[in-house]
């Protein structure tokens, strides 16, 4: 496909993008009669359960209640907070992706960090020794490959089998209303894929807490002795903004609403804008005749080393379908993959060995490669999204969107 009929495509979209939105003016999706209160908020149904008890938590920057940080907040009520641990990006949100974290000390309280990622993704039995609880209060984006949940399952596992208890605060979900994507085979497990899920599962941490626990989906199938501290005036269908980016490369909701589809571009030569001021809202590579031109720098705690550093790509800015399309497709967009695949000169360098793993499994790469129609191909994963529904629905925490 050349630049002109993808362009046309784009424009084409944009008129979409208008139909789209007067047809769902009526409809309720994404309209709030009340305030969300996030579990955070709640503080009357968890403080009680942290009196005379030493705590753990999990944090970063988007754990705050009000405008003040979780830490500082059960700290000013008196609670004994004994010990933090970070996820990627550090407790402070300010490491790059995949940049490993020190342990180090909170300059703001001076309380010890342990850093789960890394060498040590999962806490030691030793560093739980001092705890008798621990506390998980992050802001997720709800999808399979945000090392978010992944960091849960394994502090949870950690949990059960020092006999911790472990709280979650939970917090919506702005990619909560839709489930889509392959969902992932044993073969293709990692960091960035534990559990049997689709890329997109449609549930908050909490609810997702409760799953993986109920389901025995942790080594061992160890149980945790588990809370969930739930939102108040939340449902799945609700459209909700994150006060506070949830990394250094989802800077707003137009990069958190394209994340789930963009995401499968980092198994591949496509860039995603990483080193720009655009992460995770545009697509291009050296040599594309495209929309735009953008060059990738290093930029510092967001991305020191991105792909094609200091060349000039060539791509589409995609940030206009964001929150006023692809939030209301509701589903992944195949065809940017589609297209690039075929418009790339070296097709059999276009994939790594990375894009198994976020994808879950090898087909959906063989079948681009084998040009297989985009609508089949999500076709091909109903079954199990059918059957991984059923799992899902009892789990379930708030009004879902079907």
């Amino acid at each position: 496909m050349d630049s002109r009929i993808f362009g046309l495509k784009v424009r084409f979209m944009r008129f979409k993008t208008l139909l789209w939105l007067f047809l769902i003016s009526s409809y309720s999706l994404g309209i709030q009669s009340q305030r969300i209160q996030t579990g955070a908020e709640q503080t009357h149904a968890y403080f009680p359960k942290l009196k005379n008890k030493r705590v753990g938590v999990i944090a970063n920057q988007t754990s705050v209640v009000g405008q003040l940080h979780l830490v500082d907040t059960l700290r000013n009520a008196g609670i004994n907070v004994v010990l933090a641990f970070g996820p990627e990006h550090g407790f402070r949100g300010n490491a790059g992706a995949g940049e490993h974290i020190q342990n180090e000390k909170d300059p703001q309280t001076g309380i010890p960090i342990v850093s789960l990622y890394g060498k040590n993704k999962k806490p030691s039995q030793d560093q739980l020794n001092e705890l008798d609880i621990l506390i998980f209060d992050i802001q997720d984006v709800g999808t399979r490959f945000y090392t978010y949940i992944s960091t849960m399952s394994l502090a949870m596992e950690a949990a059960a089998e020092k006999g911790l208890e472990f709280m979650i605060l939970d917090r919506p979900n702005p990619n909560g209303s839709y489930i889509d994507g392959p969902i992932l085979e044993p073969s293709c497990s990692s960091f960035v894929g534990m559990h049997p899920v689709p890329i997109v599962h449609g549930m908050t941490v909490g609810e997702y807490a409760k799953m993986i626990n109920e389901e025995g989906w942790m080594s061992g199938k160890v149980k945790t002795n588990l809370t969930v501290i739930a939102c108040k005036n939340y449902t799945h269908s609700d459209a909700y903004s994150l006060p506070i980016p949830p990394s250094p490369n989802l800077p707003n909701m137009a990069s958190i609403y394209l994340y789930p589809s963009l995401c499968l571009f980092e198994g591949t030569e496509v860039s995603v804008g990483r080193g720009t001021d655009k992460p995770f809202q545009r697509v291009g590579f050296p040599g594309l005749k495209g929309q735009v031109e953008f060059k990738p720098i290093s930029i510092p705690n967001a991305a020191p080393n991105p792909p094609h550093k200091n060349k000039i790509c060539g791509g589409y800015d995609l940030d206009a379908f964001s929150e006023s399309y692809i939030r209301h497709y509701r589903g992944l967009y195949l065809l940017w993959l589609e297209d690039l695949y075929q418009r790339y000169p070296k097709k059999e360098a276009f994939f790594n060995s990375f894009f198994d793993k976020l994808a879950g499994t090898a087909s959906l790469r063989k079948d681009i490669v084998a040009g297989k129609n985009v609508d089949d191909i999500r076709a091909s994963w109903q079954p199990g999204l059918e059957a991984f529904k059923k799992i899902r629905k009892k789990y379930l925490l708030y009004p879902d969107f079907e």
